[in-house]
């Protein structure tokens, strides 16, 4: 795979040589369709594709698309949004350094899109432009971000509800977590996944069958920010994918099956020096003087993660369906605590790796999942932590056991406060987070609230069964 743009790289139209070495990739590798992909506000991997002869011309041009999409929710319901009426368009513009052939779709490519205007200058409204923007303001300080989602799924079969109510998600297995005979059961399906995730230049790490029924785990290397965010669309679409090109169903909605463990969607983050050329360079997280072997940047990170993280999960957790898993004692996180390997924390110190103390040190956000729109959620993690270095935030001391444990007086001691236990409460908290507000700009959090506020109404008074249907169905 090509190489990204260096951070606040302008969003303009492909170079002659990108658009040739592109068209001749598609042409020889047999490409029919480009998919050119984004996110949008409602957590939806949305796009259209060029054909093979107008993919020349389409990555000069971007592909018309009208700007109200932007104010579509997950329900494909348009919410009144001023500057994402009817009136007025955006162009796809799709990376050229994210091209990729698709396994699972044979005759397909893909490539990940930003939303810009006619003229090509970068459009308020677009979730990748927001990241990359978040990148640009950790490049000025001297860091480049280092990131990976962990996420998790749960494979089976859509099937009708013999009570008559919506479909529903029915898991290939009933196996035990990390047991050998889950292993035995997805292999097939699993090893399909290996080889398209890595066909597409998706490193795999880790591979393991999961705590609730037919849920899955195959975790993919960290890449530099914007990197990551895409393999995290990417990775979306294969999953689901692979599993549809075989006759099942793959979801990584938070809670597809109501009494089922939920899916995360773990967030891990580094800062590195900014290198030669905009490079990441030496670990900034790394102290060995340090007893979690963490630096002050680290730990002043840390701050700003939890400063934030009643707002942060509005975005990092950005469904109705979110708030089903995001509850004490789920392994989830429910309070606003850190600590030392321990995953009942919002944010976990991860213990480094023997073969790379330095480089291996990271921060795992643990209310995170893929209902949320990944630059979105990378993008104000790091404006989140890049405010607590700035600011010299203290997280004060790490929680090393669960939270759920300790009394009322112990938590308010160690400022543990209990995440929003609803989509709604995370919208306000978000709307009283200055910060992250002023980091979304006017036109991105309208449309953002707009749309989420419209979900929160939509799923009033449902029932588990059409919340979760609504969900496994379109994430």
């Amino acid at each position: 795979m090509a190489q990204y743009p260096q951070a606040g790289t302008p969003i303009t139209a492909a170079t002659p040589e990108s658009v040739a070495a592109v068209a001749e990739r598609a042409q020889v590798e047999g490409i029919s369709l480009v998919w050119f992909l984004y996110a949008d506000h409602g957590g939806i991997i949305r796009g259209k594709s060029a054909s093979e002869a107008a993919l020349p011309s389409r990555m000069v041009t971007g592909i018309g698309h009208t700007v109200a999409m932007m104010a579509m929710s997950m329900l494909d319901h348009l919410q009144p949004v001023e500057g994402m009426s009817p009136v007025g368009e955006v162009r796809i513009m799709p990376d050229p350094a994210t091209f990729v052939p698709l396994p699972y779709a044979p005759g397909a490519a893909a490539m990940l899109a930003d939303l810009v205007q006619p003229d090509g200058a970068p459009w308020d409204g677009c979730a990748r432009t927001y990241l990359r923007r978040a990148v640009a303001d950790l490049a000025a300080e001297g860091f480049v971000a280092v990131a990976a989602f962990e996420p998790e799924f749960t494979l089976g079969r859509r099937e009708a509800s013999p009570d008559g109510g919506p479909d529903r998600l029915v898991p290939a297995d009933d196996s035990l977590c990390y047991s050998a005979t889950g292993f035995h059961l997805a292999h097939d399906y699993a090893i399909d996944l290996h080889h398209a995730l890595r066909a597409q230049g998706l490193q795999v790490e880790n591979y393991y069958p999961e705590l609730g029924h037919g849920q899955q785990e195959m975790s993919v290397r960290h890449a530099p920010a914007l990197r990551a965010a895409d393999n995290q669309v990417l990775y979306r679409e294969t999953v689901r994918g692979v599993a549809f090109r075989r006759g099942m169903w793959a979801s990584l909605a938070p809670k597809p099956i109501a009494d089922q463990a939920g899916n995360g969607a773990h967030l891990h983050v580094s800062l590195r020096e900014a290198g030669s050329g905009g490079e990441p360079g030496e670990p900034v997280f790394y102290d060995p003087a340090d007893r979690y072997r963490l630096s002050a940047a680290g730990y002043h990170f840390i701050g700003g993660l939890l400063a934030h993280l009643l707002a942060l999960t509005a975005l990092t957790c950005g469904s109705v369906n979110s708030y089903r898993r995001l509850a004490p004692q789920m392994w989830s996180s429910a309070y606003t605590v850190y600590g030392m390997d321990n995953r009942e924390a919002a944010v976990r110190i991860c213990s480094p790796m023997r073969d790379d103390e330095a480089g291996s040190v990271n921060l795992e956000l643990k209310p995170s999942d893929s209902s949320g729109n990944p630059y979105l959620a990378l993008g104000a993690c790091i404006h989140a932590g890049l405010d607590g270095i700035r600011r010299k935030l203290d997280p004060g001391e790490a929680v090393n056991v669960d939270p759920a444990i300790l009394t009322d007086a112990e938590r308010l001691a160690v400022g543990a406060r209990r995440l929003p236990a609803s989509l709604a409460e995370a919208l306000d908290a978000l709307e009283a987070d200055d910060l992250l507000m002023e980091s979304l700009g006017d036109l991105r959090r309208r449309a953002y609230l707009a749309v989420k506020r419209s979900e929160v109404a939509a799923f009033a008074g449902a029932d588990p069964a059409y919340e979760c249907f609504e969900h496994f169905t379109k994430i």
